[in-house]
C-alpha cells in the first residue's frame, strides 16, 4: 500500500465489508469522486494498493484528503444512489452518467432522398432511444445508406448492397420508411432483417467476396446494437413485478413498475418468504401506483433504467416475478 495518511489509515478501517457508496473529497471539501461496490472496505482499499492500474486513480489519490461513504441493504441500492450522486454532484472524476444531456435519438425522417435516418437531440416522432453514443449511430446510418431502398414484403424484407447510395424519390422513400417502421417496432422483426444480412454473407464469403462479407459481418453487428439498444427494456417497461435480493439476514423486496421502483421493504431472518408475505407486498405496490409519480429527465432515467435491468435480468428466476406468479 502506497504511503497515506494516518487519517486515511483509520477510515479504512472503520470502513465496513457491506454494499454501498463511496465519496473521494480533496483538501477543499470538494467530492472529486463517488464510487459503488458489493464490500466497501475491499473496494476502496485498492485505489491506495502500489501501482495502481488507471493513471485516472493515480492522479486521483493523490488529491484525496477525506472519505465518506453510506451503507445500502442491496447492491442495486448503491448502484442507483451512486447514480443519482453523479449526477447531482458532478465530481470531476467521475465520467459516466453525468453527461446525460448529449444523449441522443434516432429518427427516421418523413422525407430526405438522401438519408432515411438522422440524430436529433431530443425526441420527436418516429424516434428512439435515448442513445449515449451516437458516433456508433453515425456509422449505422452510413451503412445502412447502401441498402437503400428496403422493401417490406410479407414478413420479410428485400434489399440489396448498393456500391452507391441510391437517390430515392419520394414514393420510393416512403415505402422505405414503411419498412424501417416495421423493423423497428418488434425484436423479431430486427431478427428477421439479421438473418437476411447472414445469408448474405454467408453467399459472399463462399464466392470468395471476403471485402463484401465483412461489410455484411459489420451490418450484422450493426442491426444486433439496434435490436438490443431499442427493444430490450420492453419486458420491465410495460409490466409491474417485484424481485427478492437475499441479504445477509433476510430478504428485500421491491414492486417495480414500469421501470420504476415503486415500493421497497426488508424483511430480516426470515428463511423463506411465505405466498402470504409476497401478496400483500404486491397489493401494497399496486395502491402505491396511484400517489407514486417520477418527474426524470428521459435522459437522465436512461441510467437508472439500465441499471434496473441488468438487475433484473441477471436474478435467478425464482426471484423475480411479474405480476403475481408469473416468472420472467
Amino acid at each position: 500500500m502506497i504511503d497515506i495518511s494516518d487519517k486515511i489509515k483509520n477510515k479504512l478501517d472503520q470502513i465496513p465489508e457491506l454494499p454501498g457508496i463511496y465519496k473521494m473529497i480533496d483538501q477543499r471539501g470538494n467530492i472529486i469522486y463517488i464510487g459503488k461496490s458489493k464490500c466497501l472496505k475491499k473496494r476502496v482499499k485498492t485505489y491506495f494498493a502500489d501501482n495502481p492500474k488507471w493513471e485516472k486513480v493515480n492522479r486521483m489519490v493523490k488529491l484525496i484528503d477525506n472519505i465518506e461513504y453510506m451503507v445500502t441493504d442491496t447492491h442495486l441500492e448503491a448502484m442507483l444512489l451512486e447514480c443519482s450522486l453523479i449526477k447531482s454532484i458532478q465530481p470531476i472524476f467521475n465520467s459516466q452518467m453525468k453527461n446525460d444531456k448529449r444523449y441522443v435519438y434516432l429518427k427516421i425522417e418523413d422525407f430526405n432522398r438522401h438519408n432515411s435516418l438522422k440524430i436529433t437531440s431530443t425526441r420527436e416522432e418516429n424516434s428512439y432511444g435515448p442513445f449515449r453514443n451516437k458516433y456508433m449511430l453515425y456509422d449505422i446510418m452510413d451503412s445502412l445508406k447502401n441498402l437503400y431502398p428496403i422493401i417490406k414484403l410479407n414478413d420479410s424484407y428485400d434489399f440489396r448492397y448498393n456500391l452507391f447510395p441510391v437517390s430515392m424519390n419520394k414514393e420510393a422513400f416512403q415505402e422505405n420508411k414503411k419498412s424501417l417502421l416495421h423493423l423497428f417496432s418488434e425484436s423479431m422483426n430486427f431478427d428477421i432483417f439479421i438473418n437476411i444480412l447472414k445469408q448474405k454473407m454467408q453467399t459472399e464469403s463462399s464466392l470468395c467476396n471476403f471485402e463484401s462479407a465483412i461489410m455484411y459481418r459489420n451490418m450484422i453487428q450493426n442491426m444486433e446494437y439496434l435490436k438490443t439498444a431499442v427493444n430490450k427494456y420492453e419486458s420491465i417497461m410495460t409490466a409491474d413485478m417485484y424481485i427478492t435480493i437475499p441479504l445477509l439476514n433476510g430478504y428485500k423486496l421491491f414492486f417495480i413498475s414500469g421501470g420504476n421502483i415503486v415500493l421497497k421493504e426488508k424483511f430480516s431472518e426470515i428463511s423463506e418468504i411465505s405466498s402470504e408475505i409476497k401478496g400483500d407486498f404486491i397489493r401494497r405496490g399496486m395502491k402505491s401506483l396511484d400517489s407514486f409519480s417520477t418527474e426524470m429527465d428521459e435522459k437522465s432515467y436512461m441510467d437508472y433504467r439500465d441499471i434496473l435491468y441488468s438487475e433484473i435480468i441477471n436474478l435467478p428466476d425464482e426471484y423475480k416475478t411479474v405480476g403475481t406468479d408469473l416468472l420472467i
